[in-house]
């Protein structure tokens, strides 16, 4: 009996075919991740508009359009019956919560004593002001992860 063993039948794949196989599967994977994380921060995105939506209502918008990049939402007048000359701005980009009394800007420490104290218009300024920085927040890492998305889809495609 005789046994005939073949060499070289099987093809081994040159190590630029191998590095062209591996980068696309590493790309694959990549890209599943990114649109995974995309849909995450959407989701997490459309939960945020409506408390946004929720505490609008409550402000009213001020912009002068000729000298001001951002305008502010500023608790109406209505809200702050109880308190005289208090008025309580959020900045449309969530950065900043400036709180005044009678034309003066109140320190830190008097915004944080009216906050324990449970002042509902700050309290629902704050709130504002943390979900619009964190849809801003949001918006960008939609915007970059959109991009990854892309760059991998067109990777995938060469």
């Amino acid at each position: 009996m005789m046994a005939a063993v073949l060499m070289g039948c099987t093809k081994k794949p040159s190590k630029v075919e191998q590095y062209r196989a591996d980068k696309h599967e590493r790309d694959s994977v990549a890209l599943v991740a990114q649109q995974r994380t995309l849909t995450y921060f959407q989701s997490q995105l459309d939960s945020l508009m409506p408390q946004v939506d929720s505490l609008l209502p409550l402000f009213k918008y001020e912009k002068n359009e000729k000298y001001q990049d951002h305008g502010f939402y500023v608790v109406r007048n209505e809200k702050l019956k109880n308190h005289a000359g208090l008025r309580v701005m959020v900045q449309d980009d969530g950065h900043s919560l400036l709180v005044y009394r009678e034309g003066k800007r109140l320190s830190d420490e008097k915004v944080s004593e009216l906050m324990v104290k449970g002042d509902p218009a700050i309290q629902r300024a704050q709130h504002l002001q943390i979900a619009m920085r964190d849809i801003k927040e949001l918006e960008k890492r939609i915007e970059k992860t959109s991009l990854e998305v892309q760059k991998y889809q067109k990777r995938l495609q060469n």
